[in-house]
Parts: C-alpha cells; structure tokens; sequence
C-alpha cells in the first residue's frame, strides 16, 4: 500500500518519523512538499523527520532573528540570513532545514548564489533552532559541518560549536566571542513579551553600541 504525502495529517507541536527512506525518496518528498508549506523536514542515514511549528515557535525563531541582523547591522559584518531553506549533502547522507541560519564569516562565498550546494559551498557559519516542539538532534548539523548551532528552549539559549566533528556546548560565541550572547538573547526575547517588538529591538541596538563604545 503507497501512502501519498498528501494523505498526512501532522498536528502543531508534533512530529513525524519515518524509516529506511532512502536518499532519492527523501528528495521526491521535498519536492513534493514545495517550498511554500508550513511543515519542517529533516535526514539523516535513512531516517526523515517531518515537523509541524507551534505558534510559539516561530515567535521565537522570528525574533532571535531579528536581534542576530541587528548585532550583525550594528557591528557592520556582511551576512545573509536563509532563513529556513534546505541544506543537504547526499555525500553525507544528511539534510536539514533550520529555524534560521546566517552566513557570516562564509558571505562572501555564497553572495548572490541563487541555489546553495554543500558539495561545493560551506555550510551556514550560524544555525537557530527553536526547540519547544522537540529537541534538536545533532547529528544532521554535524554531517552538514555547521560551525555553530543555538537551541532554544522557551526560556534557556543553549550555544553549540563544532570541535572536531562534534558539537560543544559553550557559554561563547564563536560568531560574536565578545558578547554574553547566552545571557542577552533570553533577555530581549523576554523584555518583547512586556515593552514589544519596536521597542525591544531599539533598546538591543543602544545596548549593543554601549558594548561597542566600552
């Protein structure tokens, strides 16, 4: 019996796991899914995961966004933010689909690349999870070589860097090593619950000038 993709029904806040998918049928899938939907698809070795964002989640993906593009602005680092767009490698088995991602450091190599290959191009220098709905796995970031992964947890931002092959968790940016950034995220995210977004993001920009200025 053939399931057809248009057959599922993945609540919000849930997930789907399917085995022994091989790498053809995984990317049949995402072209099947398209690129405007609302569900998230991760691969790694067979296994594929299909997940479905609670509002609460893009809140938070949205607006750890936004204060990672204003400290990039105010410092005057080129980056290009992809947002959710799909990265795989069929060499390693492996894709993924982050919250958010920034090239920073690797801009340069992919500015204005319509289309991004990991088999030729670095991955994304930064990668956000939001992690409410459930919990990042790592080894898709890892096979992908992504240098630097945030999780967030409603209440906690959890910073991860690639030290020979695995990630470690640090209290220190490797993309900004001169900010608190564990300590500063939660805390702007917070105070945009009370004050709102305009205002959250004009008091990050001062406080990030203060940093500059010290």
């Amino acid at each position: 019996m053939l399931l057809e993709l248009n057959q599922l029904i993945v609540p919000a806040g849930h997930q789907l796991l399917m085995k022994d998918i091989s790498w053809a049928t995984y990317k049949s899938i995402l072209a099947e899914l398209g690129e405007n939907r609302s569900y998230r698809v991760s691969y790694n070795q067979g296994v594929l995961e299909i997940m479905a964002p609670l509002p609460e989640h893009e809140v938070g993906k949205v607006i750890i966004g936004d204060l990672v593009k204003a400290l990039l602005e105010e410092l005057d680092i080129e980056f290009w933010s992809l947002g959710s767009t799909t990265f795989d490698k069929e060499s390693m088995d492996a894709g993924v689909e982050p919250d958010d991602c920034f090239y920073i450091e690797n801009e340069a190599k992919v500015r204005g690349k319509e289309r991004i290959n990991l088999e030729i191009d670095p991955p994304p220098d930064l990668a956000i999870e939001i992690d409410i709905t459930s919990r990042t796995r790592f080894n898709n970031y890892q096979a992908l070589k992504v240098p630097e992964l945030w999780r967030w947890n409603g209440s906690r931002l959890e910073i991860n860097v690639l030290v020979e092959g695995s990630y470690v968790q640090t209290n220190q940016s490797r993309n900004f090593p001169n900010f608190p950034i564990s300590q500063v995220i939660p805390e702007y995210l917070m105070l945009c619950k009370t004050d709102g977004r305009n205002a959250t993001m004009k008091a990050f920009r001062s406080w990030i000038r203060q940093q500059i200025a010290s």
